[in-house]
Protein backbone atom coordinates (compact mmCIF):
# COMPACT_ATOMS: atom_id res chain seq x y z
CA UNK A 1 0.00 0.00 0.00
CA UNK A 2 1.15 3.27 -0.29
CA UNK A 3 1.44 5.89 2.11
CA UNK A 4 -1.13 7.96 2.39
CA UNK A 5 -3.42 6.01 0.82
CA UNK A 6 -7.37 4.62 2.31
CA UNK A 7 -8.09 1.22 3.03
CA UNK A 8 -11.55 -0.75 3.97
CA UNK A 9 -10.64 -3.48 6.63
CA UNK A 10 -13.48 -6.50 5.91
CA UNK A 11 -14.56 -6.84 9.76
CA UNK A 12 -17.56 -9.64 10.25
CA UNK A 13 -16.63 -9.77 13.84
CA UNK A 14 -15.21 -13.47 13.81
CA UNK A 15 -11.88 -14.53 15.02
CA UNK A 16 -10.23 -14.12 11.20
CA UNK A 17 -11.62 -10.46 10.52
CA UNK A 18 -11.07 -8.87 14.20
CA UNK A 19 -7.41 -10.13 14.11
CA UNK A 20 -6.94 -8.77 10.64
CA UNK A 21 -8.37 -5.65 12.45
CA UNK A 22 -6.05 -5.70 15.47
CA UNK A 23 -2.49 -5.84 12.76
CA UNK A 24 -3.90 -3.15 10.56
CA UNK A 25 -5.04 -0.62 13.00
CA UNK A 26 -1.35 -1.21 14.51
CA UNK A 27 0.31 -1.31 11.17
CA UNK A 28 -1.60 1.60 9.00
CA UNK A 29 -0.28 4.33 11.30
CA UNK A 30 3.75 3.70 10.43
CA UNK A 31 2.62 4.09 6.34
CA UNK A 32 0.28 7.07 7.17
CA UNK A 33 -3.20 5.05 5.58
CA UNK A 34 -6.80 5.62 6.72
CA UNK A 35 -8.15 2.00 7.72
CA UNK A 36 -11.93 2.14 7.74
CA UNK A 37 -13.76 -1.01 9.30
CA UNK A 38 -16.65 -1.66 7.59
CA UNK A 39 -19.29 -4.47 8.75
CA UNK A 40 -21.90 -6.04 6.23
CA UNK A 41 -25.36 -7.04 8.45
CA UNK A 42 -26.72 -9.18 6.23
CA UNK A 43 -30.20 -9.68 8.31
CA UNK A 44 -30.19 -13.08 7.79
CA UNK A 45 -29.75 -14.22 11.38
CA UNK A 46 -32.19 -12.76 14.74
CA UNK A 47 -29.60 -10.31 15.91
CA UNK A 48 -27.82 -9.70 13.05
CA UNK A 49 -27.73 -5.89 13.92
CA UNK A 50 -26.47 -6.59 17.62
CA UNK A 51 -23.80 -8.71 16.07
CA UNK A 52 -22.59 -6.23 13.73
CA UNK A 53 -22.94 -3.13 16.05
CA UNK A 54 -20.52 -5.40 18.74
CA UNK A 55 -18.38 -5.95 15.68
CA UNK A 56 -18.17 -1.87 15.04
CA UNK A 57 -17.24 -1.22 18.20
CA UNK A 58 -14.47 -3.63 18.64
CA UNK A 59 -12.98 -2.16 15.36
CA UNK A 60 -13.49 1.50 16.87
CA UNK A 61 -11.84 0.04 19.98
CA UNK A 62 -8.46 -0.54 18.20
CA UNK A 63 -8.47 2.55 16.56
CA UNK A 64 -10.36 2.00 13.43
CA UNK A 65 -12.91 4.07 11.62
CA UNK A 66 -16.41 2.16 11.74
CA UNK A 67 -19.53 1.22 9.70
CA UNK A 68 -22.02 -1.10 9.71
CA UNK A 69 -23.53 -1.17 6.26
CA UNK A 70 -27.02 -3.34 5.98
CA UNK A 71 -27.47 -5.49 2.63
CA UNK A 72 -30.67 -7.23 1.80
CA UNK A 73 -29.71 -11.07 -0.25
CA UNK A 74 -31.33 -11.77 -2.97
CA UNK A 75 -31.50 -15.54 -3.49
CA UNK A 76 -29.42 -16.34 -7.39
CA UNK A 77 -26.88 -19.37 -6.95
CA UNK A 78 -28.25 -20.33 -2.95
CA UNK A 79 -27.75 -18.63 0.39
CA UNK A 80 -23.71 -18.38 0.26
CA UNK A 81 -23.45 -17.38 -2.88
CA UNK A 82 -25.63 -14.42 -2.55
CA UNK A 83 -24.71 -13.31 1.01
CA UNK A 84 -21.11 -13.42 -0.65
CA UNK A 85 -22.27 -10.47 -3.63
CA UNK A 86 -24.54 -8.32 -1.67
CA UNK A 87 -20.91 -8.29 0.70
CA UNK A 88 -18.98 -7.07 -2.04
CA UNK A 89 -21.22 -5.35 -3.14
CA UNK A 90 -21.06 -3.26 -0.33
CA UNK A 91 -17.54 -3.03 0.33
CA UNK A 92 -16.90 -2.04 -2.80
CA UNK A 93 -19.61 0.12 -2.44
CA UNK A 94 -17.79 1.96 0.49
CA UNK A 95 -14.82 1.57 -1.11
CA UNK A 96 -15.72 4.10 -4.09
CA UNK A 97 -16.89 6.26 -1.34
CA UNK A 98 -14.32 7.28 0.21
CA UNK A 99 -11.66 6.21 -2.89
CA UNK A 100 -10.09 3.47 -1.25
CA UNK A 101 -7.02 1.67 -2.00
CA UNK A 102 -8.76 -1.77 -1.88
CA UNK A 103 -10.76 -3.77 1.07
CA UNK A 104 -8.81 -6.32 2.55
CA UNK A 105 -10.02 -9.26 3.85
CA UNK A 106 -9.16 -11.98 6.53
CA UNK A 107 -9.08 -14.99 4.42
CA UNK A 108 -6.71 -17.85 6.01
CA UNK A 109 -4.82 -20.48 4.61
CA UNK A 110 -7.96 -22.80 6.21
CA UNK A 111 -10.52 -20.78 3.53
CA UNK A 112 -8.14 -21.48 0.82
CA UNK A 113 -7.77 -25.32 1.30
CA UNK A 114 -11.49 -25.64 1.69
CA UNK A 115 -11.79 -23.49 -1.61
CA UNK A 116 -9.62 -25.69 -3.33
CA UNK A 117 -11.65 -28.65 -1.77
CA UNK A 118 -14.38 -27.31 -3.03
CA UNK A 119 -13.53 -26.78 -6.56
CA UNK A 120 -11.89 -30.18 -6.62
CA UNK A 121 -15.13 -31.77 -5.73
CA UNK A 122 -17.45 -29.74 -8.02
CA UNK A 123 -14.68 -30.60 -10.91
CA UNK A 124 -14.76 -27.26 -12.07
CA UNK A 125 -10.93 -27.50 -13.34
CA UNK A 126 -7.76 -25.26 -12.85
CA UNK A 127 -9.84 -22.13 -12.29
CA UNK A 128 -11.18 -23.30 -9.27
CA UNK A 129 -7.95 -25.01 -7.92
CA UNK A 130 -6.41 -21.95 -7.84
CA UNK A 131 -8.14 -21.22 -4.73
CA UNK A 132 -8.66 -17.15 -3.51
CA UNK A 133 -5.55 -14.87 -4.68
CA UNK A 134 -3.69 -12.52 -2.29
CA UNK A 135 -4.27 -9.70 -4.69
CA UNK A 136 -7.23 -9.67 -7.12
CA UNK A 137 -9.79 -7.24 -8.84
CA UNK A 138 -13.64 -7.88 -8.53
CA UNK A 139 -16.43 -5.28 -10.28
CA UNK A 140 -13.27 -2.79 -9.96
CA UNK A 141 -12.59 -3.21 -6.26
CA UNK A 142 -9.21 -4.38 -5.59
CA UNK A 143 -9.21 -6.80 -2.75
CA UNK A 144 -6.03 -8.12 -1.02
CA UNK A 145 -5.86 -11.27 1.27
CA UNK A 146 -2.81 -10.54 3.26
CA UNK A 147 -3.95 -13.66 5.96
CA UNK A 148 -3.93 -16.47 3.47
CA UNK A 149 -0.51 -18.61 5.03
CA UNK A 150 -2.18 -17.83 8.12
CA UNK A 151 -3.66 -20.40 9.85
CA UNK A 152 -6.92 -19.98 11.55
CA UNK A 153 -5.49 -21.10 15.16
CA UNK A 154 -3.57 -18.37 15.09
CA UNK A 155 -6.06 -15.67 14.51
CA UNK A 156 -7.75 -17.22 17.30
CA UNK A 157 -4.80 -17.41 19.54
CA UNK A 158 -4.14 -13.34 18.24
CA UNK A 159 -8.13 -12.36 19.34
CA UNK A 160 -7.30 -14.00 22.84
CA UNK A 161 -3.86 -12.54 23.49
CA UNK A 162 -5.70 -9.49 22.35
CA UNK A 163 -8.82 -9.60 24.84
CA UNK A 164 -10.92 -9.70 21.47
CA UNK A 165 -14.37 -11.28 21.97
CA UNK A 166 -15.08 -12.96 18.28
CA UNK A 167 -18.35 -13.73 17.23
CA UNK A 168 -18.90 -17.57 16.65
CA UNK A 169 -20.93 -17.45 13.45
CA UNK A 170 -24.15 -20.09 13.87
CA UNK A 171 -23.46 -21.19 10.22
CA UNK A 172 -20.37 -22.27 10.65
CA UNK A 173 -22.17 -25.46 12.22
CA UNK A 174 -24.93 -26.16 9.57
CA UNK A 175 -24.00 -28.91 7.82
CA UNK A 176 -26.21 -27.98 5.12
CA UNK A 177 -23.54 -25.39 3.89
CA UNK A 178 -20.79 -27.53 1.83
CA UNK A 179 -18.03 -25.29 2.98
CA UNK A 180 -18.96 -25.96 6.93
CA UNK A 181 -18.83 -29.81 6.07
CA UNK A 182 -15.68 -29.71 4.35
CA UNK A 183 -14.52 -27.96 7.38
CA UNK A 184 -15.75 -29.76 9.75
CA UNK A 185 -15.75 -33.21 8.51
CA UNK A 186 -13.86 -34.20 4.80
CA UNK A 187 -10.78 -31.71 6.00
CA UNK A 188 -10.44 -33.28 9.67
CA UNK A 189 -11.27 -37.29 7.98
CA UNK A 190 -8.07 -36.55 5.47
CA UNK A 191 -5.69 -35.32 8.61
CA UNK A 192 -6.83 -38.28 10.50
CA UNK A 193 -6.48 -40.73 7.29
CA UNK A 194 -3.36 -38.86 5.43
CA UNK A 195 -1.53 -37.50 8.16
CA UNK A 196 -0.99 -33.82 8.87
CA UNK A 197 -0.40 -30.98 6.91
CA UNK A 198 -3.20 -30.97 4.56
CA UNK A 199 -4.37 -27.49 4.61
CA UNK A 200 -0.70 -26.13 3.81
CA UNK A 201 -0.80 -29.06 0.49
CA UNK A 202 -3.69 -27.82 -0.77
CA UNK A 203 -2.31 -24.39 -0.12
CA UNK A 204 0.85 -24.92 -1.77
CA UNK A 205 -1.63 -26.79 -4.44
CA UNK A 206 -3.33 -23.60 -5.37
CA UNK A 207 -0.13 -21.37 -5.57
CA UNK A 208 1.43 -23.41 -7.98
CA UNK A 209 -1.75 -23.99 -10.10
CA UNK A 210 -1.87 -19.71 -9.71
CA UNK A 211 1.19 -19.64 -10.98
CA UNK A 212 0.85 -22.21 -14.14
CA UNK A 213 -2.78 -20.21 -14.58
CA UNK A 214 -0.44 -16.86 -15.07
CA UNK A 215 2.11 -18.31 -17.58
CA UNK A 216 -0.60 -19.83 -19.64
CA UNK A 217 -2.45 -16.45 -19.68
CA UNK A 218 0.08 -14.80 -21.17
CA UNK A 219 0.91 -17.11 -23.90
CA UNK A 220 -3.21 -17.16 -24.11
CA UNK A 221 -2.71 -13.15 -24.54
CA UNK A 222 0.41 -13.57 -27.03
CA UNK A 223 -1.26 -16.05 -29.08
CA UNK A 224 -4.81 -14.16 -29.42
CA UNK A 225 -3.17 -11.03 -31.03
CA UNK A 226 -2.22 -13.29 -33.89
CA UNK A 227 -4.89 -15.55 -34.36
CA UNK A 228 -8.20 -13.40 -33.55
CA UNK A 229 -10.11 -10.75 -35.55
CA UNK A 230 -13.35 -8.92 -34.72
CA UNK A 231 -16.10 -10.27 -37.05
CA UNK A 232 -20.04 -8.87 -37.89
CA UNK A 233 -21.58 -9.26 -34.55
CA UNK A 234 -18.89 -11.05 -33.02
CA UNK A 235 -15.10 -12.28 -33.08
CA UNK A 236 -13.35 -15.26 -35.23
CA UNK A 237 -10.78 -17.12 -34.68
CA UNK A 238 -8.22 -18.88 -37.00
CA UNK A 239 -9.21 -22.82 -37.07
CA UNK A 240 -5.39 -24.01 -38.31
CA UNK A 241 -4.08 -21.68 -35.73
CA UNK A 242 -5.74 -23.25 -32.61
CA UNK A 243 -5.15 -27.11 -34.37
CA UNK A 244 -1.99 -25.68 -34.08
CA UNK A 245 -1.34 -25.35 -30.10
CA UNK A 246 -1.74 -28.09 -27.60
CA UNK A 247 -4.96 -28.85 -26.43
CA UNK A 248 -4.82 -27.60 -22.86
CA UNK A 249 -4.00 -23.98 -24.66
CA UNK A 250 -6.84 -24.16 -27.21
CA UNK A 251 -9.02 -25.12 -24.22
CA UNK A 252 -8.12 -21.42 -22.71
CA UNK A 253 -8.40 -19.79 -25.71
CA UNK A 254 -11.64 -20.80 -26.40
CA UNK A 255 -13.01 -19.68 -23.05
CA UNK A 256 -11.01 -16.97 -22.77
CA UNK A 257 -12.93 -15.19 -26.18
CA UNK A 258 -16.23 -16.40 -25.07
CA UNK A 259 -15.55 -14.94 -21.43
CA UNK A 260 -14.14 -11.90 -22.61
CA UNK A 261 -16.83 -11.05 -25.95
CA UNK A 262 -19.77 -12.48 -24.11
CA UNK A 263 -19.12 -12.13 -20.34
CA UNK A 264 -19.98 -16.31 -20.36
CA UNK A 265 -18.67 -19.18 -18.87
CA UNK A 266 -18.29 -22.52 -20.70
CA UNK A 267 -18.28 -25.99 -19.02
CA UNK A 268 -15.95 -28.06 -20.07
CA UNK A 269 -18.37 -30.59 -22.47
CA UNK A 270 -19.03 -27.11 -24.07
CA UNK A 271 -15.42 -26.07 -24.17
CA UNK A 272 -14.98 -29.72 -25.74
CA UNK A 273 -17.77 -29.28 -28.24
CA UNK A 274 -16.52 -26.70 -29.56
CA UNK A 275 -13.08 -27.67 -30.24
CA UNK A 276 -14.22 -30.40 -32.05
CA UNK A 277 -15.10 -27.50 -34.65
CA UNK A 278 -11.71 -27.24 -35.02
CA UNK A 279 -10.12 -31.16 -34.89
CA UNK A 280 -13.09 -33.14 -36.28
CA UNK A 281 -14.77 -30.34 -38.18
CA UNK A 282 -16.89 -32.30 -40.95
CA UNK A 283 -19.92 -29.69 -41.72
CA UNK A 284 -21.71 -29.75 -38.12
CA UNK A 285 -23.62 -26.56 -37.84
CA UNK A 286 -23.54 -24.10 -35.07
CA UNK A 287 -23.32 -24.89 -31.44
CA UNK A 288 -25.70 -23.00 -28.76
CA UNK A 289 -23.52 -21.58 -26.08
CA UNK A 290 -24.64 -19.02 -22.92
CA UNK A 291 -24.59 -15.62 -24.62
CA UNK A 292 -23.55 -16.85 -28.22
CA UNK A 293 -23.36 -19.29 -30.81
CA UNK A 294 -19.83 -21.07 -32.28
CA UNK A 295 -19.52 -22.18 -36.17
CA UNK A 296 -17.31 -22.71 -38.68
CA UNK A 297 -17.39 -20.45 -41.48
CA UNK A 298 -14.17 -22.37 -43.17
CA UNK A 299 -10.79 -21.79 -41.70
CA UNK A 300 -12.37 -19.63 -39.20
CA UNK A 301 -13.75 -20.12 -36.24
CA UNK A 302 -16.94 -17.81 -35.65
CA UNK A 303 -18.81 -16.40 -32.26
CA UNK A 304 -21.65 -14.29 -32.66
CA UNK A 305 -24.25 -12.87 -29.73
CA UNK A 306 -27.07 -14.96 -29.32
CA UNK A 307 -30.10 -12.53 -29.94
CA UNK A 308 -33.39 -12.67 -28.51
CA UNK A 309 -35.28 -13.63 -31.98
CA UNK A 310 -32.73 -16.68 -31.63
CA UNK A 311 -33.34 -17.64 -28.36
CA UNK A 312 -36.82 -17.62 -29.13
CA UNK A 313 -36.69 -19.51 -32.49
CA UNK A 314 -34.70 -22.37 -30.33
CA UNK A 315 -36.81 -22.48 -27.18
CA UNK A 316 -39.61 -22.69 -30.19
CA UNK A 317 -37.96 -25.40 -32.41
CA UNK A 318 -37.54 -27.28 -28.93
CA UNK A 319 -41.10 -27.30 -27.81
CA UNK A 320 -42.85 -30.49 -27.96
Amino acid sequence: MHVGTTVIVAVSGGADSLALAAAVAFEAPKLSITAISVTVDHSLQPGSAEVAAKAADQASALGLESRVVTVDVGHDGGPEASARSARYAALGGVAREVSAAAVITGHTLDDQAETVLLGLARGSGAASLQGMAVESELNGTSIVRPLLEVRRTSTRAACAAQHLAPWEDPHNDEARFARVRVRTTVLPMLETELGPGIAEALARTAAQLREDAEAFDEMINETIEDIVEHAEAGISVSAPALAANPAALRHRIIRHVVAAEFHQSLTRSQTLEVARLVTHWSGQGAIDLPGCQARRIGNQLEFTARTAATTDSDETSSAP
